[in-house]
């Protein structure tokens, strides 16, 4: 076993699972060359700022589960837990990603690093009728609280006890405190082992207020 990132959190994995990780950041780095996956000024950073950013939600979460993560991009955070999973040889993760350029890359990723995904190429509020009930939900730099919670409820409905984890940054409780005001939640916050102004916000027991 070899440590991954041992400075950040406690996460342990196989050296073919590094060794997937390491194949996919040098994929990404090549194909960020052509198409906007991340902000520029984080590309140095890649390992600190992108992969141990989405590995703490399987830290938080861990085992072979099923994910959906809207708007997957780059691969943050859905591919990095497919590629933790595909050390475990379970679980499964639905990356929703309604660019075309995007969803090509994630389909190169997934094939060249044998991460347990797959592409769904669509809008977000057209995904609940095509990906089966989910066991989490995840998100980076998508949307304000109160519309991944929309984004989510279709999953909330048939499963009562999915769970969100959503990266948020340093503005993470004026999003709470609007989307309070139309949905009801169980809250507990994570804070980012990246930002100390961020966190993960993981969420679960999800209902509509009555109006």
């Amino acid at each position: 076993m070899t440590s991954l990132l041992p400075e950040f959190y406690n996460l342990t994995v196989s050296r073919e699972t590094h060794d997937r990780l390491t194949a996919f950041v040098a994929l990404f780095q090549k194909w960020a060359k052509a198409i906007n996956l991340v902000a520029p000024s984080t590309m140095e950073e890649v390992w600190q700022r992108h992969i141990a950013d989405s590995a703490q939600i399987f830290a938080l979460y861990p085992g072979p589960k099923t994910w959906v993560d809207l708007g997957s991009g780059g691969g943050f955070p859905g591919v990095i837990t497919a590629i933790l999973l595909s050390g475990q040889g379970d679980g499964w993760v639905h990356l929703v990603e309604s660019n075309n350029k995007k969803a090509s890359f994630l389909r190169t990723a997934i094939r060249e690093t044998g991460a347990r995904a797959s592409v769904h190429a669509m809008r977000i509020e057209e995904a609940s009728a095509e990906i089966p009930s989910c066991d989490a939900l995840s998100a980076r730099a998508l949307a304000d609280l109160d519309t991944l919670l929309a984004f989510g409820f279709p999953w909330a409905g048939q499963n009562p006890d999915l769970r969100f984890f959503l990266h948020k940054g340093r503005d993470y409780q004026k999003e709470i405190d609007k989307a309070v005001g139309r949905w009801e939640f169980d809250l507990v916050k994570h804070r980012s082992i990246i930002e100390q102004d961020s966190c993960v916000l993981e969420i679960s027991n999800l209902s509509r207020r009555p109006s």
